[in-house]
Parts: C-alpha cells; sequence; structure tokens
C-alpha cells in the first residue's frame, strides 16, 4: 500500500501538541510505517515542497505571515485537521482578541515597533476549510490515532462530542458542581481528558473546548447561584479556549 503523506505544521503555541505526536510511544512507529513524513519541522529539518494527503496543524494565527502560509498550506493538502486549542480556538493568546493589542507591545516589549502581528489570534478555521478539527489542551494521543487510523480505512473518526460529565458518569467520579458546589465546566466541556481534575477533585477548566450545543449561559447562572459573581464567572472560561467559548455563549464572541 501507498504511504499516504503528512505534514505536520505549527503556528502561534507552545509545541505542546507536536511533542504529544513525538510522545505517542507505542504507536509511533507504526505511525512511521503507515505514513510518509513529508513535514514536520519539530522531529527534523525537512523543506516544504510538494503536496500533503493529510496536514495536522497546531497553533493559532497571529501573524500576517501565518495567514498567508495557511493558505498555502490548505492548498497544498487533500485533508487538513488542527490539532489542540490553539488551532481549534485561538490558544491562551487570544485572551488579546477583547484588549488593545499596542498597549501589550508597549508594555512588554522594549521595542514594540519591531513586533508584527494581527489585532486577534484566531482559529484556523477563521481562514481555510478544515475537514476535521482535535480539541484539547494538548491533544489526546488516543483521539489522534484514531483519526489516522480512520483515514486509513476511510471511515469517520470515532471521537466522541459529549459533554465531560459523561466521562464522569462512567468512571463513578462524584459530581463535584452537584456535590461541593465547584465551578466544574464539565457540562459544557467536550469529553477526551479521561475525567483528568476531576478524577483528582479538580473541578474541570475547560481544556477540551465547549461541547456540541453547550448551553453556556445556564451554567454560568448556575454558578451565579452558587455565589460567583459575573466577572468570576466569565474569568473561568477566559482559558485556553476563551474564544471559543465566548463564541458558543452568545455567538458573538462577548458574553
Amino acid at each position: 500500500m501507498k504511504r499516504p503523506w503528512i505534514g505536520v505544521f505549527k503556528f502561534t503555541s507552545c509545541d505542546g501538541c507536536q511533542l504529544s505526536v513525538l510522545n505517542m510511544e507505542d504507536e509511533l512507529p507504526d505511525f512511521v510505517s503507515l505514513f510518509q513524513v513529508a513535514y514536520f519541522r519539530e522531529a527534523g529539518d525537512m523543506p516544504l515542497r510538494g503536496r500533503f494527503d493529510i496536514a495536522l496543524v497546531e497553533g493559532s494565527v497571529s501573524t500576517g505571515w501565518q495567514k498567508a502560509q495557511i493558505i498555502e498550506v490548505r492548498e497544498r493538502t487533500r485533508h487538513l485537521v488542527t490539532i489542540g486549542a490553539c488551532a481549534a480556538a485561538g490558544g491562551l493568546q487570544a485572551l488579546r482578541n477583547w484588549a488593545d493589542i499596542e498597549d501589550y507591545k508597549r508594555l512588554v516589549y522594549p521595542s514594540p515597533d519591531m513586533i508584527e502581528t494581527l489585532p486577534c489570534s484566531t482559529p484556523v478555521s477563521d481562514h481555510v476549510y478544515v475537514d476535521y478539527e482535535l480539541w484539547g489542551c494538548p491533544v489526546n494521543c488516543d483521539e489522534l490515532s484514531e483519526m489516522l487510523g480512520s483515514f486509513l480505512l476511510d471511515r469517520k473518526p470515532g471521537i466522541p462530542a459529549y459533554s465531560l460529565c459523561m466521562e464522569c458518569k462512567r468512571k463513578g467520579v462524584p459530581c463535584l458542581l452537584v456535590a461541593k458546589s465547584e465551578p466544574c465546566l464539565g457540562p459544557v466541556t467536550r469529553a477526551g481528558c479521561g475525567v483528568l481534575c476531576p478524577s483528582m477533585e479538580r473541578p474541570c477548566y475547560g481544556c477540551f473546548g465547549p461541547k456540541e450545543g453547550a448551553n453556556i449561559g445556564s451554567l454560568l447562572e448556575a454558578f451565579r447561584n452558587a455565589g460567583f459573581s459575573s466577572h468570576e464567572c466569565v474569568l473561568l472560561l477566559d482559558k485556553m479556549n476563551t474564544y471559543a467559548f465566548r463564541e458558543a455563549g452568545t455567538g458573538e464572541g462577548r458574553f
């Protein structure tokens, strides 16, 4: 069988999702044997050339050259998949979208005139068509393996779109929202982390982004009834998936 050509691309991010690919350990030999890795700067210095059957894209688009490059990657690629919160929702850096970027440049950098950046940090899907999104901060390696395997078998990936609460129930993890009035985002966050935080009695903070049809307004109302201020409620959502949670909450990118 001819091995599909795959490229792994990075934009504005911490590299964590690329490292997750390299840390797949048991699956990595199969990954290399089944795919022709044509571009992966985290793993080796390779020139960007030719076309790709599948592209894995990490990171948000936050500069002009990134905007141009993601269009080029899309033109070279048969199937484009975003991996992680930055590529799917703009990442932590999207917190700047509701502030003055010129103020940040002036306060952070000694030579702000040397910084070239777009006013907003946006998901890849704001600029090009995305065939599939893998959420998480970082991306879940099991979901990544499932997606790659589904590509080879020409079928839809079997990745859940329901909320984290379903996983908590299946694992017998007590509900922190009901039992302890903790501000848990589990009801509006998609499953995928394996109940990492709730299993340690820590409320979910939404690293896998909003689930489909998330009723964020209702959850925020429950938080307010538990004694949290409106400002505190918004801060609970303003993390690595702030852009997606805000749009899911109102459809306008704000609460």
